[in-house]
C-alpha cells in the first residue's frame, strides 16, 4: 500500500461497526474511508463518530468512486474534513493526508 510505504501506519476495518469498535479501543491520527461501505455508509459512520470521545479531533476524509453532485458537501456535513474521488493520485495523497494530520501527531492513518 502506497501509504505504508510512505511511512504512514495503517489499520483496516472491514466495515463502519468494525471500525467503530476500533475506535473505542485505539485512536488513530486520520481515517481515510470510502464512503460505499458494506451496512453502515460512510457518512454515517462519519456523523456516528461525533458521539464516541476517542475519536474527537480525529480527521474523517470520505473517498469515493461515485463521485456525484454534492457529495463533497454532504461528506463536509458529516463531519469529513476532506473528499476524494477515485482513482486517487497516488503520487499526492501522502502529502495531502499528512496535510489534514496536526503537526504533533505521528503519522497513522486508519483504513
Amino acid at each position: 500500500m502506497v501509504l505504508n510505504r510512505d511511512g504512514f501506519e495503517t489499520a483496516v476495518a472491514e466495515s463502519a461497526e468494525d471500525a467503530l469498535v476500533f475506535m473505542k479501543s485505539r485512536r488513530p491520527d486520520l481515517i481515510l474511508m470510502d464512503v460505499q461501505l458494506p451496512g453502515m455508509d460512510g457518512l454515517t459512520f462519519a456523523s456516528s463518530l461525533r458521539s464516541i470521545p476517542e475519536a474527537a479531533g480525529v480527521p474523517v476524509v470520505a473517498l469515493t468512486s461515485h463521485a456525484m453532485r454534492g457529495d463533497r458537501e454532504r461528506a463536509i456535513a458529516a463531519g469529513c474534513v476532506g473528499y476524494l474521488s477515485k482513482p486517487i493520485d497516488t503520487r499526492t495523497l501522502s502529502d495531502e493526508l499528512r496535510a489534514l494530520i496536526k503537526p504533533s501527531q505521528p503519522a497513522s492513518v486508519s483504513a
